[in-house]
């Protein structure tokens, strides 16, 4: 069995309600269910909340919400390997199946679509893959960065030998948030995920916006808009 993953709780101090909050019309949780199940790659699509409003207008896009989490996994602290494996824990006791491929799509992402989860996914089978992790390229030299001093002395800030024209540094890459593919192995031990057998989906920054601050929603709806 394959299943999709959509975590989404329901405060969030930085934007507050922004799982529900309307972008174009379409709450932002929306888009992610929405692509997850165009993408035709998953027998189920969940959404672990503790939120009987993120619950209830999930169902109404055809999401699966089986149950409002526990209070225990319901609080700042708790993790996503937490909620994971509570929930593939879950089916797997109810359904009496095993999950074979999991993925975590993050509410957060709402430019992530159909076509980006079905070529991950096929990545995956190309690749022999254990998990598929989306990346995109870093915004900025990483080697333009570091850390300041109480003082905001910039001595040493940047290392001589870096000081080039950005086109001629070598490029690296973030996560983007968007896609984490997997296999049941990594259940319980998602933080060791980053080794051997996994391998990037590389998406553009363009469409790796990840909501955090009321910033990033407008900067989503201004993309989707244009």
């Amino acid at each position: 069995m394959n299943i999709a993953i959509i975590p989404a709780r329901g405060g969030s101090k930085r934007l507050p309600r922004k799982n529900v909050k309307l972008l174009r019309g379409k709450p932002l949780i929306g888009w992610t269910i929405e692509a997850a199940l165009k993408s035709n790659v998953f027998d189920h699509v969940f959404v672990s909340t503790d939120d009987m409003e993120i619950a209830n207008i999930s169902k109404d896009f055809g999401a699966e919400v089986p149950f409002l989490r526990p209070m225990a996994l319901a609080s700042d602290t708790a993790t996503t390997n937490d909620v994971v494996t509570h929930l593939v824990e879950w089916f797997e006791k109810k359904y009496k199946k095993e999950v074979n491929m999991i993925a975590i799509l993050q509410p957060t992402s709402p430019l992530r679509s159909a076509k980006h989860i079905s070529e991950a996914v096929q990545l995956m089978q190309t690749k022999g893959a254990k998990a598929i992790v989306s990346v995109c390229k870093l915004e900025h030299p990483i080697q333009f960065c570091n850390k300041l001093g109480v003082d905001g002395s910039m001595n040493g800030f940047i290392d001589i030998k870096n000081i080039k024209r950005t086109q001629d540094l070598e490029p690296h890459y973030r996560l983007n948030g968007a896609i984490y593919i997997f296999i049941r192995d990594y259940i319980g031990q998602l933080d060791t995920i980053y080794r051997e057998g996994t391998y990037a989906y590389l998406m553009s920054n363009e469409l790796s916006i990840d909501i955090d601050l009321e910033f990033d929603f407008k900067l989503a709806r201004f993309l989707l808009e244009s």
